[in-house]
């Protein structure tokens, strides 16, 4: 479902939720000072010794961490997420001496989770399992017993957090009740205050150095998936506002990158959407002066302040792979920083000036390194075993060239292939030169894995980013059809052994397109899918209700013909492929009802499908769990393809 930010990054979950430590691949981050030998993470012993194990479960059972986060102000104090005990946790890591320790132990996963500023405190998100309902909680970086972070802030979905120097906090907040809320949660234990309130999708976007300002992202002109910015005092007194969209009436956004890292400095980093893609600009909120940087790199450019405030990490993502760079901002260049060819899932600079990152490609499993030489922090134990790269293909559609990255099973003759299309979810998100254990999994069964960067992909422009709205699904399903003919002439895929899989986003388009297309594939596999999408309006989390208000045009009354034009549930009765769905029990991106309705459907004339319902939210943070999922995909579709 829309809005995936849900965890840690794609890359180092093996597949199946995306988001990092603190929700933005650019903020925060840190490693162990330039020269300094690798840490490892936990040490832990494997249940299943790796020679015992297929190769392709290796690749999920494999330790791995992600980008650790470090305290502005305490450097040498890091946060990051591992997988060392067979779930995803949150892991305390003190650079200085080497000591780490297993900060969170939950049965279904911990990887929401920030550091204060000056390094004291963990912050992490209690909800109950995986149903992204809770509160903030906190304990001490050296250990202790947690408490209430915001004591007076009942339960809810997290609309963002800050954190101030003197220990105040900025909480956003999302109900069904109240829309939007933020609070101001002072340390003195006064009751929290509200600094803003809308029943439209807004989220905390940063602090300024001294805490005196709040920067916060906003649609309250109705457009969810174009922010606008509103800058307040911590009493909520407005002292700028920054609206591209103009009030709703132009497809334009906004983003917070952060305030300058300066004491004093009102310089705010914004992302905006003023050439056609994404990419930095330097708003002084106090002057009003907006300083666009016109860095003239194809593709979308994200950025970070460098702990000086002097100059820019940016983060250049292109045609499915990306590569960092440093922007002197009194020079106004760009100076290369060297990284394989791949994708840099998330990256940070540090106060040294080394810039540390995470890495992988289709073909490397991901990795943590520095540009001062080296890994920064090295998982224990055994390493995941790498796959097969990728090759880009590039098929004209209807909304002009689509992108997909194909990718051909060794050892398995020339093909055609049997043949699986891994949809990616989102569906502002898009398939990259990465590596996941998922589709590496595929690959070692024989088949041929191809992904599709469809219309509502992000990196190739703001045209192609927002060209789904009201025809929601049926645009993307165009783009994939027509990368589905391309791979049967060529000879890659072979035309009566074709699945369609996808998770989130992904399986939504999975159930929509075995019902619009039932002709075109075999297999149908998906998880945590929109299956229903008049019933997933109502039971969903209030901001994706925005979201789908945005692409559709209005809600399931207002534009009824939409909805129903783009719900699986309206073809289902025309699906003849077998039907294999994965649903979450506490989903609240794609809620349980819906699913049910679908599979309901299927059962009462009979149609061929399966349907596996795990206690966990929008995917699942324990790895022998996601083994298990990936298990049965794979004997679904063994099953019912034809030999």
């Amino acid at each position: 479902m829309s809005s995936d930010s849900d965890v840690t990054g794609n890359d180092e979950t093996g597949d199946g939720v995306n988001g990092d430590v603190n929700g933005s691949g650019m903020n925060g981050g840190g490693a162990h000072a330039a020269g300094a030998t690798p840490a490892a993470a936990p040490e832990t012993t494997p249940e299943t010794a790796p020679d015992a194990v297929p190769e392709w479960e290796k690749r999920f059972r494999a330790p791995r961490v992600n980008l650790p986060e470090w305290a502005e102000d305490a450097p040498d104090r890091s946060l990051f997420v591992s997988n060392a005990t067979g779930t995803f946790e949150l892991y305390a890591w003190d650079r200085s001496t080497g000591a780490q320790r297993q900060a969170t132990d939950r049965p279904n996963g911990t990887t929401d989770g920030t550091l204060s500023p000056d390094g004291e405190w963990i912050w992490w998100f209690s909800d109950t399992d995986g149903d992204e309902f809770g509160t903030w909680v906190r304990q001490p970086f050296a250990g202790g017993p947690d408490e209430p972070a915001t004591p007076g802030l009942e339960p809810s979905y997290s609309a963002g957090l800050a954190i101030g120097r003197d220990g105040t906090a900025v909480v956003g907040r999302s109900t069904d009740e109240d829309g939007t809320t933020i609070h101001v949660v002072r340390p003195d234990g006064s009751a929290p205050a509200v600094v803003y309130r809308h029943r439209e999708s807004a989220g905390v976007g940063d602090l300024s150095r001294d805490g005196s300002l709040l920067v916060i992202e906003h649609t309250e002109h109705g457009d969810a998936m174009h922010s606008a910015l509103r800058v307040v005092t911590l009493d909520g007194a407005t002292v700028a506002e920054l609206d591209d969209s103009e009030g709703g009436t132009e497809d334009l956004g906004l983003a917070v990158l952060g305030f300058a890292p300066v004491d004093g400095d009102t310089r705010l980093l914004v992302g905006h959407q003023r050439r056609g893609r994404w990419e930095p600009m330097v708003w002084d909120v106090s002057t009003g002066t907006e300083t666009e940087l016109g860095i003239e790199l194809p593709g979308d450019v994200s950025a970070e302040w460098y702990p000086d405030g002097s100059a820019l990490l940016i983060v250049h993502s292109f045609e499915a792979r990306s590569e960092l760079w440093r922007y002197d901002l009194a020079e106004r260049a760009l100076v290369a920083v060297r990284t394989p060819a791949g994708t840099v899932s998330g990256a940070t600079a540090r106060p040294d000036g080394t810039v540390e990152y995470q890495w992988s490609s289709a073909a490397e499993p991901a990795s943590v390194r520095s540009t001062a030489g080296g890994v920064v922090l090295d998982p224990p134990g055994f390493r995941p075993p790498g796959s097969v790269p990728v090759e880009d293909m590039w098929v004209e559609g209807p909304g002009g060239r689509i992108h997909a990255l194909a990718q051909r099973p060794v050892g398995h003759g020339d093909g055609p292939f049997p043949t699986i299309f891994e949809i990616h979810g989102g569906p502002t998100w898009h398939d990259s030169d990465a590596f996941l254990a998922t589709p590496a999994a595929w690959l070692d069964h024989g088949f041929a894995v191809v992904r599709v960067n469809y219309r509502g992909s992000t990196g190739y422009g703001r045209e192609w980013t927002d060209a789904l709205k009201h025809r929601v699904g049926l645009i993307e399903l165009e783009d994939i059809e027509a990368v589905r003919a391309w791979a049967v002439e060529s000879g890659l895929a072979d035309p009566a052994r074709l699945v369609l899989s996808g998770g989130s986003w992904g399986g939504y388009l999975t159930l929509l397109g075995l019902g619009t297309r039932p002709d075109a594939w075999a297999v149908g596999l998906a998880a945590v899918p929109v299956a229903d999408y008049v019933t997933a309006y109502h039971d969903e989390m209030e901001a994706l209700k925005s979201l789908d208000r945005t692409l559709f045009g209005g809600t399931p009354e207002e534009v009824p013909d939409r909805f129903e034009a783009s719900s699986p549930l309206t073809y289902v009765d025309a699906v003849t492929a077998p039907v294999y769905i994965a649903a979450g029990v506490n989903d609240p991106r794609c809620p349980i009802r819906q699913i049910d309705n679908y599979v309901d459907r299927l059962a009462a004339r009979g149609a061929e499908h399966e349907v596996y319902r795990f206690d966990a939210g929008h995917g699942s943070l324990v790895v022998e769990e996601r083994i298990k999922q990936v298990r049965m995909e794979l004997e679904f579709a063994l099953k019912h393809l034809p030999r």
